[in-house]
């Protein structure tokens, strides 16, 4: 097999807090060692980013020891929890920032699309900035006329395409970019989480462009997301990250079985460790019809939910979806403060979800639950694989189901409570 891709012993360590050591004796001992080719003595104390707890050296290593290949023509997620080490890997391999230690040999010319509006100037008109973007991204001019039809076609935003993009949406934003970026005529293409911005229909539009490329021209794909079903659907190959480490690279569901291993919660309840210093969830409980953490079809299940701002919050938002083994979403609830009043002040907030019947098929749950600002904004929080729950049906047929006609389960009147 061609190998396109190969990281030796990747690592990448960033320094917390004021660059420098904190006296100058060790700035010029780092100083020495560099000149040297010596390695910087004070990365060996450095420690992995386990970004929960507090540690007792200013060295965090955001990648230690990555070593993988990725052949030709390859579709490869990359999964784990938020500050994994994901989008460091990708930013080395696209080679916005370079490793601390390791090598990366590449062959082919990269697309990457890691952010939001990436190479975008928001004074520059969509037109211009399709030209000026696929410039970075290593384009012709002959080559970006080629398909500038084909980019705005793909992108939706023909009406807008002489408007300055500073006026588009976060969602017309990562449009445009992808589409100038799956275009691109490059050997390997790079997607990071950005496509959870775009709407289902343009994420759908997404994967089918993706797969297109992979299996239709024979391109490699490295593809980031929290989605597992899209993961599972998009690639044949995922490696999978916690705390800057690599702890597997083997086929997608493998990887994807052993990423819902590690993070699976064991109690039906969810407390949190965090110092009271940033926003975050507090707690998660589930009542459930018994104590054994066992539902009911058909009954009432609430969930409480702690939330906690150490200043107050414009725009709070809630959700939580409930996720089978495979990590494919079923229910999905949400509540903004525009409906209620939480988190306008500083404190803890107890919100309660009263789902007065709850319709799934049999089998275990988890919950995934999101604290944030409205759409766009900041993102506090992402809890996954927390308090399972196992759904019983027995007392109750198939015939009892009213199925939504656009999904596999549903809630009926969802009542959401502040208690404070």
């Amino acid at each position: 097999m061609n190998v396109i891709i190969k990281a030796e012993n990747i690592s990448k360590a960033y320094q917390l807090g004021q660059i420098g050591t904190g006296t100058l004796s060790r700035d010029i001992e780092r100083m020495f060692a560099k000149l040297r080719g010596k390695e910087d003595p004070f990365l060996k104390v450095g420690e992995a980013n386990e970004r929960t707890s507090k540690g007792g050296s200013d060295i965090v290593w955001s990648l230690k020891d990555i070593n993988f290949e990725i052949n030709q023509g390859d579709a490869v997620g990359i999964i784990g929890r938020n500050g994994a080490g994901k989008s460091t890997l990708l930013k080395v391999l696209s080679r916005v920032t370079s490793p601390t230690k390791g090598t990366i040999k590449i062959k082919g010319r990269i697309a990457s699309l890691l952010e939001v509006g990436t190479g975008f100037h928001p004074e520059l008109t969509g037109r211009e900035n399709i030209f000026l973007n696929g410039a970075i991204l290593g384009m012709r001019k002959v080559e970006i006329r080629k398909h500038f039809d084909a980019i705005v076609d793909f992108a939706g935003v023909e009406r807008y395409i002489d408007t300055p993009v500073k006026r588009y949406s976060s969602g017309m934003y990562v449009r445009l970019a992808f589409a100038v970026a799956a275009h691109l005529e490059s050997e390997i293409l790079i997607v990071d989480e950005v496509l959870a911005v775009g709407d289902f229909e343009f994420q759908k539009k997404c994967l089918g462009k993706m797969n297109q490329v992979s299996k239709g021209e024979g391109r490699t794909i490295l593809f980031v997301s929290h989605n597992m079903e899209a993961v599972a659907q998009l690639t044949q190959k995922a490696i999978l990250l916690k705390n800057g480490g690599m702890v597997a690279n083997s086929s997608t569901q493998e990887v994807i079985q052993k990423y819902i291993d590690i993070n699976k919660a064991v109690g039906g309840s969810y407390f949190s460790k965090q110092l009271l210093i940033t926003p975050h969830i507090k707690s998660v409980t589930l009542e459930t019809t018994y104590s054994n953490n066992s539902q009911l079809n058909g009954a009432e299940m609430v969930v409480n939910v702690e939330l906690y701002t150490p200043e107050p919050i414009k725009g709070a938002s809630f959700s939580f979806q409930f996720v089978d083994s495979n990590e494919r979403n079923f229910v999905h609830s949400w509540v903004f403060d525009t409906d209620m009043s939480y988190g306008r002040e500083a404190g803890t907030h107890k919100l309660r979800c009263v789902i007065p019947k709850l319709k799934l098929y049999m089998g275990k749950y988890y919950l995934k639950c999101y604290f944030s600002e409205p759409p766009g904004g900041r993102v506090f929080e992402v809890l996954e694989n927390i308090c399972p729950f196992e759904v019983m049906m027995f007392e109750t047929t198939r015939t009892q189901f009213q199925w939504h006609p656009d999904a596999c389960a549903y809630i009926e009147d969802t009542i959401w409570k502040v208690t404070t």
